[in-house]
């Protein structure tokens, strides 16, 4: 890994000015007040350190594809296709789909591996379905490691149907075989010991990440870093993603007060793991530690109750930055109840696709106002002819003239106003991923991920770094909550 200092003393030091856009805000589901935060924990993959999804992807369904053919699976054919799946969607093990709830459960799209159902097989299958993830049936994609495996989990249903996969097995099995393989591939460390001997290739830098930290410890808040990743590798890449944008003689170290590796996360949340004391950095020896968490120091396991002692806080004075729903996020707060932010790196994208469909969605809207408006008035005229027919119309409140010709001319604008529709309501569904649409909505409602993260995540943003504009003081006000009769 290169270890040469390409730091400049006097840009290191500098800020650099920031765009006002609309992709690098903080959004808040829930008001926070960072001058109340007295300490801020981070995870670090996809949360300080980004890497270039698609390049780490393909190499981890490369390394689980080499599994299944050690294990002699016909799978050398299979290929990384980063377009058949995004976070947020849900594997149905019981059936082989992958499906896009909205946030009540009920299936808005589904693929059988990866070609689509038609609208009356998705009905049929899904008419009487909630998407519940308690259940062990469902697999949610909740964090940007998942991309690899639910993409050749798709292509092998489809060897699975076509009897090319030797035994007998359910879907469920399958996936358990590819999270095994998966699992296998991050175990052996073939993939972080490739990204470290050239992390230009995986990591994406990003230069306002110091400074975003260096301003949240100098406002007095203590920093800490908890990741699952082991040391030796937390070392070497919180280094190479950090350390050449600080000033010199600064290394990543002196931004944190705890560092905790191989956390074990979600239980280092909710469980009572042991703790120890990385004694040799260099060769990663342990130690139990009996004195708890000092700084300075690298420990390893843990749990949370340790951070909250040490630091002498309650869970609403600290807050919790991470990229996976579950495991960073949810419990979190529904166990500790630390406040959170989430890390959602799509939203840069996502905003930005939003904003350039804006004149047609405005398009959109309007024709669509026009439609309800000449639906109601067709209705209307129907209750009317009902009533001419059944005699019961009452002649000093209903139309003499019989209605059939103005139906007829509302039901041929009706048509018209549909061939407009048609096409812009399509792109609509296509904005951002021409198969799934937006990571956040299923049509015009609200997924099923992002309900979950309306629940768990008190603000949400693309990137740490985005903290920069909101400095360590500001009141973070959460927008009022609309209904539907608020309109």
């Amino acid at each position: 890994m290169p270890t040469s200092d390409t730091r400049s003393p006097t840009a290191s030091r500098m800020p650099r000015p920031l765009a006002n856009t609309a992709e690098r805000g903080l959004f808040c589901n829930r008001t926070l007040n960072l001058r109340s935060i007295r300490a801020i924990g981070y995870d670090m993959d996809y949360t300080l350190v980004h890497y270039r999804v698609e390049e780490w992807e393909r190499r981890a369904f490369e390394y689980t594809r080499a599994n299944l053919v050690a294990g002699g699976w016909p799978v050398q054919h299979l290929e990384f296709d980063p377009t058949l799946v995004m976070r947020g969607l849900v594997l149905d093990l019981e059936l082989g789909n992958i499906v896009k709830p909205n946030r009540f459960g009920y299936v808005i799209k589904a693929t059988h591996g990866t070609k689509f159902l038609d609208f009356d097989t998705q009905r049929k299958v899904y008419s009487r379905t909630m998407v519940d993830l308690s259940e062990p049936r469902y697999v949610f994609l909740n964090t940007l490691f998942s991309l690899s495996e639910a993409c050749i989990f798709a292509q092998l249903v489809e060897l699975l149907d076509e009897g090319k996969i030797a035994g007998l097995m359910n879907y469920a099995d399958l996936y358990a075989i590819v999270r095994s393989s998966l699992d296998a591939a991050h175990v052996e460390g073939a993939l972080k010991a490739e990204i470290l001997g050239d992390p230009d290739r995986f990591v994406v830098s990003d230069p306002d990440l110091p400074l975003t930290l260096l301003d949240q410890r100098h406002a007095g808040k203590k920093l800490l870093l908890i990741t699952n990743s082991e040391w030796s590798y937390t070392r070497s890449i919180m280094s190479y993603a950090v350390d050449r944008y600080l000033p010199q003689g600064s290394t990543w170290r002196d931004l944190f007060d705890i560092v905790i590796v191989s956390a074990r996360k979600p239980g280092f949340f909710s469980e009572k793991y042991p703790l120890f004391e990385v004694v040799d950095e260099n060769a990663g020896l342990l130690r139990p530690s009996r004195k708890g968490l000092d700084p300075g120091k690298v420990y390893f396991g843990g749990n949370a109750s340790l951070v909250e002692s040490r630091l002498g806080l309650s869970g609403d004075e600290i807050l919790y930055v991470g990229d996976h729903l579950y495991g960073d996020v949810h419990v979190t707060k529904a166990v500790l109840r630390w406040r959170t932010a989430f890390i959602l790196r799509e939203l840069e994208e996502e905003v930005a696709a939003v904003e350039s469909f804006e004149p047609s969605q405005r398009e959109l809207s309007r024709l669509m106002a026009d439609k309800e408006r000449l639906e109601a008035e067709l209705c209307r005229l129907r209750v009317a002819a009902q009533r001419k027919r059944a005699g019961y119309a009452d002649p000093e409140l209903e139309e003499s003239e019989d209605p059939s010709e103005s139906m007829n001319h509302l039901r041929v604008s009706l048509a018209e106003l549909d061939e407009r529709i048609s096409p812009l309501a399509k792109n609509a569904g296509e904005i951002n991923n021409p198969r799934w649409g937006l990571l956040l909505r299923a049509g015009n409602d609200k997924n099923l991920f992002a309900r979950q993260l309306e629940r768990y995540a008190d603000v949400y943003t693309s990137r740490v770094s985005n903290f920069l504009r909101a400095t360590p003081y500001l009141f973070l006000r959460a927008p009022r909550g609309t209904l539907p009769h608020d309109d």
